[in-house]
């Protein structure tokens, strides 16, 4: 089996936890909206939110633009703050799983569709995020996954190739752009950590799940 030297994380769903509905209700308080509306104009302009083809403040007042409202500058701050809050519940066990990785001198990134200002809130919020030797955002790039790109960056911001990096991902077409870029890939699924572990010993990775314990393979 190809050894692995860096291992490459999604934030969302699998370093964070899931959306935090308090969150989610601040928004529609702010805003005003009904829950369809919100949701309908929210996901309709995230992927260009995510691909930095807008920015904060012209997200929302996007979404408030079709929505037929007009947002002051108060509750555009409060937006912004609501909405980095939405992915600020953390997942205990990988993040416990990231740190062990690091001690032991494994590469670690992060490769998430992210948009600026909840990059911004998150790194300000959680400061074991600037612990990862690299980090590839899709606002930065103005590209997002699954699209090929960006997994190639990721690989190069980790100086490592593709065939050597773990990557982990929630959903499923991400997991199968990873394959076709070359890299080893492992679904998670949020609710059953468990699962990630035993799949984790399946493919003879426990090595990566206790690395102080047993040492990684030479690079």
């Amino acid at each position: 089996m190809t050894p692995i030297q860096a291992v490459l994380f999604d934030y969302g769903m699998v370093l964070s936890a899931p959306p935090d509905p308090a969150a989610w209700l601040r928004m529609r308080t702010v805003t005003g909206l009904t829950e369809e509306i919100l949701h309908r104009e929210y996901w309709a302009h995230r992927d260009a939110y995510d691909r930095g083809e807008l920015k904060g403040h012209a997200f929302w007042n996007k979404i408030a633009g079709s929505a037929g409202i007009v947002l002051t500058p108060a509750q555009l701050t409060a937006l912004l703050d609501a909405d980095t809050d939405l992915w600020g519940l953390l997942n205990p066990p990988m993040i416990d799983w990231v740190q062990r990785l690091q001690r032991a001198g494994i590469r670690t990134g992060i490769l998430s569709n992210m948009p600026d200002a909840m990059e911004a809130g998150l790194r300000a919020r959680h400061l074991w995020i600037e612990a990862f030797d690299h980090h590839t955002w899709s606002h930065a790039l103005n590209l997002a996954k699954p699209q090929p790109e960006i997994y190639r960056h990721a690989a190069e911001g980790l100086a490592t190739p593709p065939a050597n990096i773990l990557f982990i991902d929630d959903r499923e077409e991400n997991i199968a752009a990873a394959h076709a870029a070359g890299m080893q890939a492992i679904q998670y699924h949020y609710h059953d950590h468990a699962a990630f572990e035993r799949e984790m010993h399946a493919r003879g990775l426990t090595y990566l799940l206790h690395p102080s314990e047993s040492p990684a393979p030479a690079r």
